[in-house]
């Protein structure tokens, strides 16, 4: 009987096919790329024509020596990594290194593991895709030479250690250009006026000001406000329109890659670097029991909302039967795939959706449970029928002034049944009117004032990017591949260029330094547009429409010229000082500004004979002012080592204690809260900590003697009602800040209002 080589990319992959597949096949994993550009050289041979020297990567020998022996066992290879165009990279290599074997070599895509799929994926075997292939490495070179070539110079005049990537330096130069927009933006006073109504039948209802002698209204300040307040408290209301109108809501299409990654973020708080491993080990296979191991997901790289006949007809069915024929639209609904995605794969969807979520519950952890409800959920939805709801607009005349009121009920739940889309940025930005229940009202009904209020209001500035709002921003310009917004969004925080503050990417002052120096110098390489028709060329050599190595040459040439330039021009910040009038506490000389590893400081000029540094802020005007050491910063403590007092300093995670004396004395201590540990056995206190991803937690100074650790911030006063001996602030959307007893089976909690 012949014998069949699967190799795939991941063990866990391996082991959910060998339990459909049986004896007949041995399926053996790579774990992931087998060769690449050396890590220490530039490893394109750029005289050449651009050759890449590929190697075997570090560890990666034995794993070839190992295919290579199952290979000459079997009578045939199939090649099975990821469907997409590194899986593509990773098939080639695999492949040029068994051709020793003289086996037959095949390539077959999985978009699902279920028995069926793959069955049917190995009967469609086919050779490898060499454009797909050739895209890949067309990135990959592309990357390299930027990397490999901006990075050295940065080095050099900036720090060592530092990256430009091609595309990542443009989500930096996004989230600092936010930045900017929101330190120059200029908030604006505008105020609102409200008026509580009463029809002749209940309830009360609120209409906003709308109009001032039929112009959309402007209110500019109080006075105005007040103004239009007193008219309003003397004026008749009458309605003079009513308009309602059928309004249908219809589902949001199964995810993509970048919709379930702003999902996620939106909703579970995940980032995008977590929901796709997540959603990586839900493909790849989860131990059922006696089940054994089985994909739960379709392939979860993808930007085509297409799905197969089998999946739609199994969902239909499953609508019908679980929630009923009144859920179930009249014919399937097709969603359209924007003209750029690659249809090679479905949508993100369970690969058996009578598979719940309730069912998958004892199988799956905590977050990868919530991962797979959301995508199933989504999934359903998007074949339920549309919700309907009735929409009202009042206007209502008052003298010279029209006011508005609009509300909806809905008559018809329809998919949000189960799933509603999460609300995104954007949401704040679409006025202050309200749904709300409205009276039965008729044209020339008199309505009664029962309160009105004058509110004011100011302008914001465009919000900073979350996780979620960046990957949008990078889908909507073009830039990246959903496989690529995971990594780009970790990259950029890696790299200390942003750091997230209260989930919002914030560009630190190296990011803003780095953007500076890469825009003067690269334009071409940080233009977002140049780098969303990269995409585009990529695109097309997969497509088989231009050849990989015209993009190469055609970007070199310029490219070559910018380093050439930019190496004998820019400016050298880690040797770059600027002189200022601030006198030296320490000595005769003048504080200068030097650069460091986290910013810029004051430094004496007469450094190293004075070792004299301060921090400082630099006002809008241009002047420097030195953060004293001995302002509110300081702690009354003294430093355990040398006596001097502690400060408060401000460091990339945060507050933290540090001795004044730095930097003879580099003693430095966590910020105590003032709580005894409740661990009955320990005696240290809580400490405020800053994980590695830059989150606060709160956790003993005994660690790792003691493990207590705790998320929300504890606050020194017993519990009222047990005797607990600190309570925790928590923070809610919903509920808002509030005190809560530690202790969960006592209950007690007060609003911090209180």
């Amino acid at each position: 009987m012949s014998k069949a080589l699967i190799i795939v990319e991941s063990p866990a992959k391996a082991r959910t096919l060998q339990r459909y597949l049986g004896n007949q096949y041995e399926v053996k994993a790579s774990v992931g790329h087998v060769r690449d550009l050396p890590v220490k050289s530039l490893g394109v041979d750029i005289e050449n024509d651009f050759s890449p020297q590929y190697e075997t990567i570090r560890g990666k020998g034995k794993v070839l020596a190992e295919l290579s022996k199952a290979g000459q066992q079997a009578d045939i290879i199939y090649l099975a990594p990821d469907p997409d165009r590194e899986g593509e990279a990773i098939a080639y290599h695999i492949a040029e290194a068994l051709k020793s074997t003289k086996k037959p070599i095949s390539r077959v895509l999985f978009h699902e593991l279920t028995k069926k799929a793959i069955l049917a994926a190995i009967e469609q075997a086919s050779s490898i895709n060499y454009r797909l292939f050739e895209a890949q490495q067309t990135r990959r070179i592309l990357d390299r030479l930027v990397g490999y070539q901006i990075s050295p110079l940065l080095w050099d005049k900036v720090r060592r250690g530092l990256s430009a990537g091609r595309v990542q330096s443009v989500a930096v130069r996004m989230v600092c250009e936010r930045e900017e927009e929101i330190g120059a933006f200029k908030s604006e006073e505008y105020w609102t006026v409200s008026a509580t109504l009463q029809g002749e039948k209940p309830p009360e209802f609120i209409a906003q000001l709308d109009q001032i002698d039929g112009k959309k209204a402007k209110v500019g300040d109080q006075e105005a406000a007040k103004q239009i307040e007193a008219d309003l408290r003397s004026a008749n209301f009458v309605v003079t329109n009513v308009e309602k109108k059928q309004k249908k809501r219809n589902p949001s299409p199964p995810f993509i890659t970048s919709s379930l990654q702003i999902e996620a973020n939106r909703k579970l708080r995940f980032s995008a670097k977590k929901t796709m491993s997540q959603a990586q080990r839900l493909y790849e296979g989860i131990e059922l029991g006696a089940e054994g191991p089985t994909g739960l997901i379709t392939y979860m790289r993808t930007d085509s909302t297409r799905i197969n006949d089998d999946a739609m007809a199994e969902v239909r069915n499953f609508i019908q039967q679980t929630y009923g024929p009144e859920l179930l639209p009249a014919k399937p609904i097709l969603y359209k795939t924007k003209k750029s995605a690659q249809d090679a794969h479905e949508a993100i969807r369970p690969t058996d959706v009578t598979k719940t979520p309730e069912q998958m519950a004892a199988y799956l952890d905590r977050d990868m449970l919530k991962l797979y409800t959301l995508i199933w959920k989504r999934f359903v939805a998007s074949q339920m029928a549309a919700a309907i709801y009735d929409q009202t607009a009042i206007l209502i005349t008052a003298g010279r002034y029209q006011l508005k009121a609009v509300g909806s009920i809905i008559r018809f739940m329809g998919f949000m049944t189960l799933y509603v889309e999460a609300a995104g940025d954007e949401a704040a930005k679409e006025g202050d009117e309200q749904d709300m229940l409205l009276p039965n009202l008729e044209k020339g009904a008199a309505l009664t004032l029962r309160e009105v209020e004058a509110g004011q209001h100011f302008t914001q500035p465009p919000p900073r990017y979350t996780e979620a709002s960046l990957v949008k921003a990078l889908e909507e310009n073009g830039v990246g591949r959903p496989s690529t917004y995971a990594t780009i969004l970790s990259t950029i925080q890696e790299k200390e260029y942003t750091r997230l503050d209260q989930r919002k990417f914030c560009p630190t002052d190296l990011g803003k330094l780095i953007n500076g120096l890469l825009l003067k110098h690269f334009p071409a390489i940080m233009d977002i547009e140049f780098t969303a028709s990269m995409e585009g060329k990529l695109d097309q050599v997969e497509e088989g429409k231009v050849e990989w190595l015209t993009i190469l040459r055609d970007f070199y040439g310029p490219f070559k010229e910018a380093l050439s330039l930019a190496k004998a021009e820019m400016a050298s910040v880690k040797r770059a000082i600027t002189p200022t009038d601030v006198p030296c506490k320490l000595c005769d000389g003048k504080m200068v500004i030097r650069w460091g590893k986290n910013g810029d400081f004051l430094a004496c000029e007469t450094y190293p004979a004075c070792k004299n540094t301060q921090d400082f802020t630099r006002e809008a005007d241009g002047t420097i002012t030195p953060v004293e050491r001995d302002q509110a910063q300081e702690t009354g403590e003294q430093c355990e080592k040398c006596g001097k007092p502690m400060v408060y300093k401000q460091g990339k995670f945060g507050r933290f204690l540090a001795c004044s004396g730095y930097p003879e004395c580099r003693h430095i201590k966590a910020e105590t809260m003032g709580v005894s540990c409740p661990e009955a056995t320990c005696s240290g206190e809580i400490v405020k900590k800053v994980s590695k991803r830059g989150k606060v937690f709160f956790a003993c100074n005994q660690y790792p003697k003691c493990s207590f650790a705790m998320w929300d911030k504890p606050v020194s006063t017993p519990c009222p009602q047990c005797g607990a001996g600190f309570l925790a602030e928590k923070i809610s959307k919903k509920s808002g800040a509030k005190l809560q007893c530690v202790n969960k089976e006592c209950g007690y909690s007060k609003s911090l209002e209180e």
